[in-house]
């Protein structure tokens, strides 16, 4: 069943920021964008690779209006002990929520239960707390974060301007489409 079109459902849970501890909620990713990235483990392989390349982008999303939020099964506190024993993970300044009972996982329809750990998910998720985009990838493969930064453009630009479209390969300032009969067997 597609997540696209749903509201994030209420929840709570524990996470991690800048060497603070905070709780957070779906009433965190309302009022702006937000990009919400599971992923299996920490202390793991392909990860911290995932993880420091989305603290590459987080700038660029920061700049969007967009706040950026990675979970995995781990909890708070392991992030911190994560964040302060790998080089990778200690460049992280988003914030890392923690899901020990897979309550994120579960609502966002990534968690594989046999194992106990989310896929590699990555959600867009309007100022409405509605889902906007979703990627999943098998465990191996890992994500190219430079993408969302043009998913995120064509995203608020659909928004701000109901009618159009966002073609292939979109980048700002591209052209874009307005569906009608007049386009009809014409693209």
């Amino acid at each position: 069943m597609s997540l696209i079109g749903k509201e994030v459902q209420p929840f709570t849970a524990q996470a991690y920021r800048n060497g603070d501890f905070l709780e957070v909620s779906d009433q965190d990713f309302k009022g702006h964008w937000s990009v919400v990235c599971f992923y299996p483990a920490d202390f793991t392989f392909v990860c911290p690779t995932e993880l420091e390349d989305l603290q590459d982008q987080y700038p660029a999303l920061q700049e969007l209006g967009v706040e950026v939020f990675s979970v995995s099964r781990d909890s708070h506190f392991t992030h911190k002990a994560w964040h302060d024993t790998s080089e990778a993970i200690g460049k992280i300044t988003y914030t890392m929520i923690g899901d020990p009972a897979h309550v994120l996982s579960r609502q966002f329809d990534v968690l594989v239960e046999e194992l106990g750990q989310a896929d590699r998910g990555t959600f867009i998720i309007d100022p409405d707390g509605i889902i906007q985009a979703v990627e999943i990838n098998a465990d191996g493969i890992g994500r190219d974060a430079s993408t969302l930064v043009n998913k995120i453009k064509a995203a608020q630009y659909v928004r701000n301007n109901p009618g159009e479209v966002c073609p292939a390969k979109w980048k700002e300032g591209g052209e874009t489409l307005k569906p009608s009969l007049d386009l009809v067997g014409k693209i």
